[in-house]
């Protein structure tokens, strides 16, 4: 068992590596393109909401549209396990959007492994989250909520990969993934 962890480690250090140096020949000029063309990774037909139409609704209605670990999550500021979101593998050309209110809030072109354990992306779709300063664990870090529905999402760190060198780890049952259909 030790040995197949430490396989599954090396293989992800080398898959990360990898994907960091993707990202990492990147220019802001690519990102900002990537920031402005993010519609085009929408499925057909999908009705994307504005972040500028809130979605606000009382506890109740929060847990009948969310199972218990989404609401733990998204309303109650909980973190999913490390490494157990089916997420972390998603590898095909689509949308992430907020699980609460179906706010697109990342494409596929800006997710990148960290190693983490969490869907970890180096860029967001503008405009879609707000920030607070998190105590939680005694060192301040940078906590986002999606803009339209409130909904924690996790923390955003400066360790990512260049040229953005940012790292939003979001919580994997905070996301739906939306498949480019072609």
């Amino acid at each position: 068992m030790k040995r197949r962890g430490f396989l599954q480690g090396l293989s992800l250090a080398v898959l990360g590596t990898a994907l960091v140096r993707t990202a990492q020949a990147m220019t802001m000029k690519d990102i900002e393109a990537m920031q402005k063309n993010w519609r085009a990774l929408l499925a057909a037909g999908y009705k994307a909401p504005l972040p500028t139409e809130p979605l606000k609704l009382p506890a109740e209605q929060w847990r009948k549209r969310l199972d218990p670990v989404q609401y733990k999550i998204l309303r109650e500021e909980g973190t999913e396990r490390a490494g157990t979101s089916p997420l972390n593998a998603e590898k095909r050309a689509g949308i992430y959007a907020c699980a609460g209110c179906d706010l697109p809030l990342f494409t596929s072109e800006m997710k990148y492994e960290s190693g983490t354990g969490w869907p970890s992306f180096f860029t967001t779709i503008p405009g879609v989250f707000g920030t607070k300063k998190d105590y939680l664990l005694i060192l301040p870090r940078t906590e986002y909520h999606c803009i339209r529905c409130g909904g924690h999402h996790g923390h955003v760190f400066d360790d990512g990969p260049p040229p953005t060198r940012q790292r939003w780890c979001n919580n994997g049952v905070a996301l739906k993934f939306i498949p480019r259909q072609a």
